[in-house]
């Protein structure tokens, strides 16, 4: 299998983008993230767009915003013959590193509840379920609540005034 290269989204990136998650991630509740509104995202500061590229095709994406605490995972899709190749990992895992950095304590995020693949891939990445939701997607499935703890509340509250992302210093 070829590699690929992980990239911030463009304008230029969103309707392939919105194909996917139509394809992929809301096959069978309606189309609502279509281009303008992933474009709309893409042109948030408080919003992280990426793509996974292999030979200048898009082949999977991810779309974070980011809130004081915590972020909220929007969308990641990839596509199915590129799936058990660490292309979804990557993915989360850039948007994880880039949360650490921000000082996010948890990441958020929706999966269907029908949707077995997803939520081991989340398990694997270390998410937990933190509740489901009845009629989330258009009052027609069920949402399994999920959440990947970056740090312990203790860690919050263990030294008052200290940031909350460690500063490293030079040893002596």
């Amino acid at each position: 299998m070829s590699t690929f290269s992980i990239r911030l989204a463009r304008r230029g990136d969103a309707p392939r983008m919105a194909t996917m998650s139509r394809d992929l991630v809301e096959s069978g509740l309606g189309w609502r993230w279509r281009p303008e509104r992933i474009v709309a995202c893409l042109r948030d500061r408080a919003t992280n767009g990426l793509v996974a590229v292999d030979r200048q095709r898009v082949i999977g994406f991810a779309i974070m915003k980011y809130l004081d605490e915590q972020a909220h995972l929007l969308l990641l899709a990839v596509e199915p013959g590129r799936r058990r190749g660490g292309v979804g990992r990557a993915l989360f895992m850039w948007l994880e590193a880039s949360a650490r950095v921000a000082g996010i304590g948890t990441i958020r995020f929706e999966v269907r509840a029908s949707n077995d693949e997803a939520r081991a891939f989340y398990y694997d990445l270390g998410c937990e379920e933190s509740g489901t939701i009845a009629g989330y997607y258009g009052g027609r499935e069920a949402a399994v609540r999920m959440v990947r703890r970056l740090r312990l509340a203790a860690d919050l509250s263990s030294t008052p005034g200290a940031p909350a992302v460690p500063v490293w210093r030079p040893p002596g």
